[in-house]
């Protein structure tokens, strides 16, 4: 027995006992290589302007970050690609020729305040690219709407306004006619040679940038699809003019921020629901609202506030949706 003993030696740790090569460095430049590509479109479709923006947005970030962690004493962790993930999708929800100053200040806010005063990463309640983005729109609301008229690569974005900004200033008509037709209207949003903030423009890219999280499995498939699908659903029924089932379901699915929200932002590990049932009613919610605000609303977009509003009840959520303790009912 003894020899028995000292030959069979066992370990014996505490739960869990899951082991993967996952870390949150990799999963966070995982996400940042996904959204490269519609970076990189970004500053080919808008041109020197937008890669200020993005550098601007990214530097601030990561500076901030450094900052904060040096003034609080905690190790420095810029290295792990949250802070430049962090300054990366902000810059992508900002218009391409907004001043630096306000991305810098927009970086800082999503950094300093919106993760680092709630603990840093993994403590924060909200998303902080869409705080910093959701600040710099209420102070400068003017300079957060503005649009420049010709793209970098040549194509007419044929007037100032989004396609968002048409539909809601001017109606359906004036933008298929402003777009040539339906058809064209769609390639424009899929291709991404349009008018709108420097990320959110090219839905292809965008979409397969999501793909590749989902791949990867660093992001689940029912958050993007049921938010996208809701919106599609609810402006299908009430988007427009003439009662019920008359809106333009594909139009909105692929307008604004809707995408690059739905894959990157609403997915967010640290403020959404934990479990699969609670992601499906975050989406609906967030998808409800955008439908809501977009439709009902002065502002013609609504992924920023629909995703923030919801990431406030993503606590209310958990409690109802966790699951039921082994032998016991709830």
């Amino acid at each position: 027995m003894a020899e028995i003993l000292k030959k069979d030696v066992f370990t014996v740790s505490a739960s869990p006992h899951v082991r993967c090569d996952e870390s949150i460095s990799k999963i966070m430049w995982s996400v940042n290589l996904a959204l490269a590509p519609a970076a990189i479109f970004g500053i080919y479709h808008f041109g020197i302007p937008a890669l200020k923006v993005i550098v601007t947005g990214i530097v601030s970030a990561v500076v901030t970050e450094y900052l904060v962690q040096k003034i609080r004493k905690k190790p420095v962790t810029i290295s792990d690609g949250s802070a430049f993930l962090t300054g990366l999708l902000l810059a992508m929800c900002l218009p391409p020729d907004i001043s630096p100053y306000m991305v810098a200040f927009g970086s800082f806010v999503a950094i300093a305040i919106a993760k680092h005063s709630m603990g840093g990463l993994g403590y924060n309640i909200f998303n902080p690219a869409h705080i910093g983005r959701a600040v710099l729109m209420a102070s400068w609301p003017v300079a957060m709407t503005t649009w420049s008229k010709l793209t970098a690569s040549g194509v007419d974005a044929v007037t100032t306004a989004t396609p968002l900004g048409i539909l809601k200033m001017e109606g359906y008509s004036k933008l298929v006619e402003t777009f040539g037709g339906t058809g064209a209207l769609y390639k424009a949003l899929f291709l991404g040679t349009r008018n709108g903030s420097i990320g959110e423009t090219s839905t292809v890219l965008l979409v397969l940038g999501g793909l590749f999280l989902i791949y990867k499995r660093y992001v689940n498939w029912e958050i993007p699809v049921v938010m996208i699908a809701t919106v599609g659903v609810l402006t299908w029924a009430f988007g427009g003019n003439a009662g019920l089932f008359t809106g333009d379901p594909v139009f909105h699915m692929m307008a604004g921020g809707l995408v690059i929200g739905a894959f990157f932002m609403a997915t967010d590990m640290v403020t959404v629901p934990m479990t699969s049932k609670g992601q499906i009613i975050f989406a609906l919610g967030a998808g409800a609202l955008t439908s809501l605000i977009r439709l009902k609303g002065g502002y013609p977009e609504g992924v920023c506030y629909s995703i923030l509003l919801m990431n406030a009840v993503t606590p209310l959520i958990d409690k109802f949706t966790q699951p039921v303790k082994f032998g016991t009912r709830r």
